[in-house]
Protein backbone atom coordinates (compact mmCIF):
# COMPACT_ATOMS: atom_id res chain seq x y z
CA UNK A 1 0.00 0.00 0.00
CA UNK A 2 1.47 3.56 -1.21
CA UNK A 3 -0.40 6.22 1.10
CA UNK A 4 0.78 8.72 -1.48
CA UNK A 5 -1.62 7.43 -4.13
CA UNK A 6 -4.54 5.83 -1.52
CA UNK A 7 -7.70 7.72 -2.68
CA UNK A 8 -9.28 7.25 0.89
CA UNK A 9 -6.39 8.64 2.80
CA UNK A 10 -6.08 11.65 -0.35
CA UNK A 11 -9.87 12.14 -0.16
CA UNK A 12 -9.86 12.64 4.18
CA UNK A 13 -6.71 14.98 3.96
CA UNK A 14 -9.28 16.94 0.93
CA UNK A 15 -11.81 16.82 3.23
CA UNK A 16 -9.86 18.50 6.12
CA UNK A 17 -8.01 20.63 3.46
CA UNK A 18 -11.24 22.24 1.90
CA UNK A 19 -14.03 21.22 4.52
CA UNK A 20 -12.87 21.79 7.30
CA UNK A 21 -10.77 24.42 6.58
CA UNK A 22 -7.73 22.88 8.83
CA UNK A 23 -4.30 25.21 8.88
CA UNK A 24 -1.29 23.87 6.88
CA UNK A 25 0.72 22.66 10.11
CA UNK A 26 -2.23 20.81 10.90
CA UNK A 27 -2.78 18.62 7.94
CA UNK A 28 0.65 17.79 7.85
CA UNK A 29 0.34 16.23 11.37
CA UNK A 30 -2.63 14.02 10.18
CA UNK A 31 -0.47 12.95 6.73
CA UNK A 32 2.36 11.97 9.08
CA UNK A 33 0.50 10.29 11.69
CA UNK A 34 -1.42 8.29 8.96
CA UNK A 35 1.91 8.06 6.67
CA UNK A 36 3.54 6.24 10.01
CA UNK A 37 0.59 4.15 10.54
CA UNK A 38 -0.09 2.37 7.15
CA UNK A 39 3.68 2.72 6.59
CA UNK A 40 3.90 0.15 10.20
CA UNK A 41 0.49 -1.55 8.67
CA UNK A 42 2.43 -2.84 5.56
CA UNK A 43 5.71 -3.96 7.28
CA UNK A 44 4.00 -6.03 9.79
CA UNK A 45 0.98 -7.07 8.22
CA UNK A 46 1.88 -7.03 4.15
CA UNK A 47 -0.75 -5.47 1.75
CA UNK A 48 -4.19 -5.31 3.44
CA UNK A 49 -7.32 -3.22 2.57
CA UNK A 50 -8.84 -0.48 4.82
CA UNK A 51 -11.73 -2.81 5.86
CA UNK A 52 -9.23 -5.52 7.11
CA UNK A 53 -7.59 -3.46 9.55
CA UNK A 54 -8.66 -4.56 13.46
CA UNK A 55 -8.52 -2.70 16.77
CA UNK A 56 -5.50 -5.23 17.23
CA UNK A 57 -3.64 -3.47 14.40
CA UNK A 58 -4.06 -0.27 16.06
CA UNK A 59 -2.79 -1.66 19.24
CA UNK A 60 -0.03 -2.97 17.96
CA UNK A 61 1.10 0.08 16.26
CA UNK A 62 0.45 2.20 19.66
CA UNK A 63 2.55 -0.14 21.55
CA UNK A 64 5.46 0.38 19.32
CA UNK A 65 5.11 3.93 19.93
CA UNK A 66 4.94 3.45 23.26
CA UNK A 67 8.65 1.13 23.06
CA UNK A 68 9.92 4.29 20.99
CA UNK A 69 9.87 6.33 23.80
CA UNK A 70 7.02 8.51 22.65
CA UNK A 71 4.87 10.36 25.29
CA UNK A 72 1.33 9.91 25.96
CA UNK A 73 0.42 13.03 24.71
CA UNK A 74 2.14 12.28 21.36
CA UNK A 75 0.87 8.97 20.79
CA UNK A 76 -3.04 10.35 22.08
CA UNK A 77 -2.67 12.85 19.02
CA UNK A 78 -1.82 9.86 16.73
CA UNK A 79 -5.24 7.94 18.30
CA UNK A 80 -7.22 11.50 17.35
CA UNK A 81 -5.61 11.23 14.07
CA UNK A 82 -6.65 8.06 13.45
CA UNK A 83 -10.25 8.58 15.36
CA UNK A 84 -10.69 11.19 12.77
CA UNK A 85 -9.47 9.36 9.83
CA UNK A 86 -12.03 6.09 10.88
CA UNK A 87 -15.36 8.16 11.45
CA UNK A 88 -14.26 9.83 8.21
CA UNK A 89 -14.15 6.40 6.27
CA UNK A 90 -17.82 5.25 8.11
CA UNK A 91 -19.32 8.46 6.76
CA UNK A 92 -18.17 7.95 3.66
CA UNK A 93 -19.74 4.14 3.91
CA UNK A 94 -16.44 2.51 2.81
CA UNK A 95 -15.98 1.03 6.35
CA UNK A 96 -19.30 -0.36 8.72
CA UNK A 97 -17.22 -0.36 11.89
CA UNK A 98 -14.47 1.77 13.18
CA UNK A 99 -11.43 -0.29 14.71
CA UNK A 100 -11.08 2.50 17.04
CA UNK A 101 -14.14 1.77 18.85
CA UNK A 102 -12.26 -0.56 21.50
CA UNK A 103 -8.91 1.81 21.27
CA UNK A 104 -8.56 3.93 24.82
CA UNK A 105 -6.38 7.20 24.83
CA UNK A 106 -3.53 6.66 27.42
CA UNK A 107 -3.59 8.75 30.76
CA UNK A 108 -2.14 12.07 30.41
CA UNK A 109 -0.26 13.36 34.26
CA UNK A 110 -0.97 16.81 34.47
CA UNK A 111 2.27 18.97 34.61
CA UNK A 112 2.15 21.99 36.81
CA UNK A 113 2.46 25.35 36.06
CA UNK A 114 6.16 27.38 36.26
CA UNK A 115 5.80 29.88 38.48
CA UNK A 116 7.82 32.31 40.21
CA UNK A 117 8.49 32.49 43.88
CA UNK A 118 6.93 34.86 46.56
CA UNK A 119 10.44 35.80 47.34
CA UNK A 120 12.17 35.91 43.80
CA UNK A 121 9.03 37.89 42.54
CA UNK A 122 9.55 40.40 45.37
CA UNK A 123 13.37 40.60 44.02
CA UNK A 124 12.75 41.06 40.72
CA UNK A 125 10.37 43.73 41.24
CA UNK A 126 12.12 45.71 43.34
CA UNK A 127 15.40 45.34 40.54
CA UNK A 128 13.22 47.01 38.21
CA UNK A 129 12.62 49.87 40.28
CA UNK A 130 15.64 50.75 40.20
CA UNK A 131 16.77 50.61 36.36
CA UNK A 132 17.21 53.41 34.04
CA UNK A 133 13.97 55.13 32.38
CA UNK A 134 14.47 54.24 28.63
CA UNK A 135 12.11 52.85 26.88
CA UNK A 136 13.14 49.40 27.11
CA UNK A 137 13.30 49.45 30.90
CA UNK A 138 10.35 51.02 30.79
CA UNK A 139 8.35 48.75 28.62
CA UNK A 140 10.27 46.13 30.70
CA UNK A 141 8.60 47.62 34.29
CA UNK A 142 5.28 47.74 33.09
CA UNK A 143 5.18 44.06 31.40
CA UNK A 144 6.76 42.69 34.68
CA UNK A 145 4.32 44.57 36.80
CA UNK A 146 1.40 44.10 35.09
CA UNK A 147 1.61 40.74 34.16
CA UNK A 148 2.06 39.92 37.95
CA UNK A 149 -0.60 41.86 39.07
CA UNK A 150 -3.34 40.90 37.14
CA UNK A 151 -2.66 37.61 34.90
CA UNK A 152 -3.58 39.07 31.65
CA UNK A 153 -2.70 36.64 28.89
CA UNK A 154 0.26 38.01 26.52
CA UNK A 155 -2.12 38.93 23.43
CA UNK A 156 -4.71 40.83 26.11
CA UNK A 157 -2.24 42.95 27.54
CA UNK A 158 -0.60 43.89 24.16
CA UNK A 159 -3.91 44.96 22.92
CA UNK A 160 -4.44 47.01 25.66
CA UNK A 161 -5.98 50.29 25.43
CA UNK A 162 -5.37 53.59 27.49
CA UNK A 163 -9.21 53.83 27.58
CA UNK A 164 -9.72 50.19 29.34
CA UNK A 165 -7.92 51.62 32.29
CA UNK A 166 -10.42 53.61 34.55
CA UNK A 167 -8.03 55.10 36.83
CA UNK A 168 -11.09 56.73 38.86
CA UNK A 169 -12.10 53.08 40.13
CA UNK A 170 -8.88 51.79 39.99
CA UNK A 171 -9.15 48.57 37.46
CA UNK A 172 -8.86 47.55 34.29
CA UNK A 173 -11.76 46.54 31.73
CA UNK A 174 -10.39 43.19 29.81
CA UNK A 175 -11.60 41.49 26.88
CA UNK A 176 -10.64 38.25 26.73
CA UNK A 177 -10.73 34.82 24.49
CA UNK A 178 -14.36 34.62 22.86
CA UNK A 179 -15.04 38.81 23.41
CA UNK A 180 -15.76 37.54 27.32
CA UNK A 181 -15.18 40.92 29.60
CA UNK A 182 -13.81 41.11 32.91
CA UNK A 183 -12.88 43.30 35.18
CA UNK A 184 -9.45 42.94 37.42
CA UNK A 185 -8.34 45.71 40.67
CA UNK A 186 -5.38 47.66 39.86
CA UNK A 187 -3.02 48.51 43.38
CA UNK A 188 -2.00 52.17 43.75
CA UNK A 189 1.52 51.29 42.70
CA UNK A 190 0.52 49.90 39.37
CA UNK A 191 -1.82 52.86 38.46
CA UNK A 192 1.15 55.34 39.74
CA UNK A 193 3.62 53.22 36.90
CA UNK A 194 0.58 53.48 34.44
CA UNK A 195 -0.24 57.22 34.99
CA UNK A 196 3.51 58.06 34.56
CA UNK A 197 4.01 55.94 31.67
CA UNK A 198 0.66 57.41 29.91
CA UNK A 199 2.36 61.08 30.95
CA UNK A 200 6.05 60.28 28.82
CA UNK A 201 4.05 59.10 25.84
CA UNK A 202 2.31 62.29 25.45
CA UNK A 203 5.87 63.90 26.35
CA UNK A 204 7.78 61.95 23.35
CA UNK A 205 5.17 61.05 20.70
CA UNK A 206 3.24 63.70 18.89
CA UNK A 207 0.97 60.81 17.45
CA UNK A 208 -1.04 58.92 20.19
CA UNK A 209 -1.40 55.53 19.69
CA UNK A 210 -4.25 54.18 21.43
CA UNK A 211 -2.59 50.96 23.10
CA UNK A 212 -1.42 51.31 26.44
CA UNK A 213 1.99 50.31 25.59
CA UNK A 214 4.18 51.05 22.83
CA UNK A 215 8.03 50.38 21.51
CA UNK A 216 10.97 52.73 21.74
CA UNK A 217 9.33 54.94 18.05
CA UNK A 218 5.74 55.01 19.45
CA UNK A 219 4.55 51.88 18.37
CA UNK A 220 1.89 49.31 19.37
CA UNK A 221 3.77 46.47 20.98
CA UNK A 222 4.29 43.20 19.59
CA UNK A 223 4.49 39.35 20.55
CA UNK A 224 7.91 38.78 20.37
CA UNK A 225 9.28 42.66 21.56
CA UNK A 226 7.41 41.36 24.49
CA UNK A 227 8.02 38.21 25.20
CA UNK A 228 12.07 38.73 24.78
CA UNK A 229 12.32 41.31 27.40
CA UNK A 230 10.24 39.31 30.30
CA UNK A 231 12.43 36.22 29.03
CA UNK A 232 15.49 38.40 29.62
CA UNK A 233 14.32 38.90 33.26
CA UNK A 234 13.18 35.56 33.93
CA UNK A 235 16.38 34.29 33.10
CA UNK A 236 17.99 36.40 35.80
CA UNK A 237 15.98 35.16 38.07
CA UNK A 238 16.55 31.99 38.37
CA UNK A 239 16.60 28.36 36.29
CA UNK A 240 12.72 28.09 35.48
CA UNK A 241 11.63 25.83 33.14
CA UNK A 242 10.36 28.03 30.92
CA UNK A 243 10.70 31.96 31.37
CA UNK A 244 7.40 33.15 29.04
CA UNK A 245 5.15 35.65 29.85
CA UNK A 246 2.98 32.77 30.63
CA UNK A 247 4.82 32.25 33.67
CA UNK A 248 3.90 35.07 35.27
CA UNK A 249 0.19 34.69 34.85
CA UNK A 250 0.78 31.61 36.69
CA UNK A 251 2.69 32.89 38.66
CA UNK A 252 -0.07 35.66 39.57
CA UNK A 253 -2.84 32.40 40.16
CA UNK A 254 -0.21 30.57 42.18
CA UNK A 255 0.49 32.94 44.70
CA UNK A 256 -3.17 34.24 45.17
CA UNK A 257 -4.19 30.77 45.64
CA UNK A 258 -0.81 30.03 48.04
CA UNK A 259 -2.42 33.13 49.89
CA UNK A 260 -6.08 31.73 50.49
CA UNK A 261 -7.93 33.62 47.58
CA UNK A 262 -11.04 31.89 46.44
CA UNK A 263 -11.13 29.31 43.91
CA UNK A 264 -14.57 31.23 42.01
CA UNK A 265 -12.60 34.61 42.03
CA UNK A 266 -9.47 32.95 40.55
CA UNK A 267 -11.49 32.05 37.68
CA UNK A 268 -13.26 35.14 36.87
CA UNK A 269 -9.45 37.14 37.72
CA UNK A 270 -8.28 34.75 34.75
CA UNK A 271 -10.81 35.15 32.55
CA UNK A 272 -11.62 31.22 32.58
CA UNK A 273 -14.71 29.83 30.87
CA UNK A 274 -14.77 26.96 33.89
CA UNK A 275 -12.92 25.53 36.67
CA UNK A 276 -11.53 22.82 35.28
CA UNK A 277 -8.80 25.45 33.87
CA UNK A 278 -8.36 26.65 37.40
CA UNK A 279 -8.25 23.86 39.56
CA UNK A 280 -4.57 23.08 38.44
CA UNK A 281 -3.42 25.62 40.84
CA UNK A 282 -4.72 24.21 44.10
CA UNK A 283 -1.70 21.69 43.16
CA UNK A 284 0.54 24.13 43.88
CA UNK A 285 -1.10 25.32 47.65
CA UNK A 286 -1.79 21.46 48.51
CA UNK A 287 1.53 21.39 48.23
CA UNK A 288 2.42 24.16 50.07
CA UNK A 289 -0.15 22.83 53.05
CA UNK A 290 1.89 19.63 52.96
CA UNK A 291 5.07 21.48 53.59
CA UNK A 292 3.85 23.55 56.23
CA UNK A 293 2.17 20.17 57.97
CA UNK A 294 5.76 18.43 57.36
CA UNK A 295 7.35 21.25 59.24
CA UNK A 296 5.03 22.39 61.58
CA UNK A 297 3.61 19.07 62.78
CA UNK A 298 5.41 17.06 65.91
CA UNK A 299 3.81 13.79 64.28
CA UNK A 300 4.29 14.78 60.30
Amino acid sequence: MVLSTSPDVQTFLNYLRYEKRYSHHTLISYQNDLIDFFGFLEKRFGSISIKEIDHNMVRSWLAELKNKGLSAKSINRKISSLKSFFKYQLKMGVMETTPMAKVISLKVGKRLPVFVKEEETKKIIEALKSSTDDWKSLNTKMLIAIFYSTGLRLSELINLKEKQVDFARSQLKVLGKGNKERIIPLNKGIMDMIDHYRNLKKKYFEEREERLLVTEKGKKLYPKYAYLLVNRILGEAGSLDKKSPHVLRHTFATHLMNNGADLNAVKELLGHSSLVSTQIYTHNSIEKLKDIHKKAHPKA
